[in-house]
């Protein structure tokens, strides 16, 4: 089966960001099928533009999988009007992209960029091959709740974009459980879950050899690490607060890895409280991150104190679990039931500064039920969320569409969208 795959935010193995479709891809491509990813030449990460003349950059991995990337403007991080850009250029040439890639049997898009997925709805239709949508972040839910779009014309025309999609899928797949009642109460049909989980292999050679950690750290400081996007979603102001009162105790050491458009206004804050217990250090590929997360005693997963967010599987969870890290959970709802069904963490409460400071003290305090939730939390993931296993339920979802001979692909778009 051949598919075709839409999506600006892909980030391969070898580059900072996200890895589940590329992971997906790859294990597809294992199975006998052939995947092309249309995607991006900006990092959606860090900014960076990638290297190469044309609008079309193609290159092959070494099990065969096809990324073609396309030339759209680069203005990812500069406000909400630059981003806006960058996803309709980025739809218009990915579209045009599309229709070069011959012989498709699906069509394979992903939101957000909720734009991305009209590319990918236009190009099923136009190719008469079924059209898989993946919903990732509900939008514009959360960018609503989370201040990001408030303007009433323009939220709008994004519920009624996001309603438009979900008719005309013909089959939706999430990545959270925590997703399903929001789409399927906006029309979605024929929804099944696909959750976020982590390439447990990719950990495991750092989790036999800690060479990194015993080279590093030093045992008079617990090392706190947050790795991921520095977005205003994230709340790493409350990371800042929280490692201001513990400035003086000189027993901690916070480390924010990665990147995003927040990340400057972060460093010159950090400055000016006059933070000496805060690193932060540039993304880093994916490949290592098992390195980078073996440096820390324990890892923090946060996002802003919004009900929105209760709904969410963030990927950091899932490889902080598999790199045996115990956690500092800052985000409620579904995710909160994972981690205290495995008993991998510590729940604290968002947005609480003071809390996440005495949820720090209380882990440094005991190295064993340290040590005792990264193992309950790394047998958890190899059971329950293994990116192997995950992939086996993607390809039963596509090849269920894709065998499907009672309907013209489409067939199901109701009048009321």
């Amino acid at each position: 089966m051949n598919i075709l795959l839409i999506h600006q935010a892909f980030a391969a193995i070898g580059e900072p960001g996200g890895t589940r479709h590329h992971e997906f891809a790859r294990q597809l491509q294992r199975k006998g099928h052939h995947v092309t990813v249309i995607t991006g030449q900006v990092s959606y990460l860090t900014g960076r533009v990638m290297e190469g003349s044309g609008w079309i950059l193609k290159e092959v991995d070494d099990v065969g999988v096809e990324i073609w990337r396309c030339r759209s403007y680069s203005g990812w991080h500069r406000s909400f009007l630059h981003r806006m850009a960058s996803f309709l250029t980025f739809m218009l040439t990915s579209f045009l992209a599309g229709l070069r890639v011959p012989d498709v049997d699906l069509v394979w898009g992903t939101s957000p960029p909720i734009f991305q997925a009209v590319t990918a709805w236009l190009t099923a239709r136009l190719k008469r091959t079924p059209f898989l949508l993946e919903v990732r972040d509900l939008w514009p839910y959360f960018a609503v709740a989370a201040g990001v779009l408030h303007q009433p014309v323009l939220i709008r025309l994004s519920e009624w974009l996001e309603r438009f999609l979900y008719l005309r899928a013909d089959s939706i797949v999430v990545n959270s459980p925590g997703f399903l009642d929001h789409v399927r109460t906006r029309g979605g049909e024929d929804v099944s879950v696909v959750p976020n989980g982590v390439d447990v292999a990719m950990f495991k050679e750092s989790m036999e050899k800690d060479v990194s950690h015993s080279e590093n750290h030093h045992k008079d400081v617990f090392v706190v690490l947050y790795a991921g996007a520095h977005g205003v979603s994230n709340d790493l102001d409350t990371v800042l607060a929280a490692a201001d009162l513990l400035n003086a105790t000189k027993g901690v050491q916070f480390v924010l890895l990665g990147d995003g458009k927040e990340k400057r206004r972060l460093q010159a804050k950090a400055d000016r409280m006059g933070l000496i217990n805060i690193q932060f250090m540039s993304a880093v590929p994916k490949s290592n991150i098992p390195q980078a997360l073996n440096k820390a005693d324990a890892c923090l997963a946060i996002l802003m104190p919004i009900e929105a967010y209760k709904t969410t599987y963030p990927n950091k969870v899932f490889d902080y679990m598999a790199a045996g890290k115990p956690i500092l959970l800052m985000i409620d709802g579904v995710i909160r039931e994972v981690v205290e069904q495995a008993d991998a963490g510590t729940f604290v409460q968002p947005g609480d500064a003071r809390a996440l400071a005495d949820a720090i003290q209380s882990l440094e305090r005991d190295p064993r039920r340290c040590e005792s939730m990264g193992q309950n939390g790394r047998r958890f993931v190899e059971k329950h969320f293994d990116r192997v296993h995950l992939a086996d339920e993607m390809e039963k979802s596509i090849l269920a569409m894709v065998n499907q001979p009672s309907e013209e692909p489409g067939s199901r778009m109701k009048d009321s969208a």
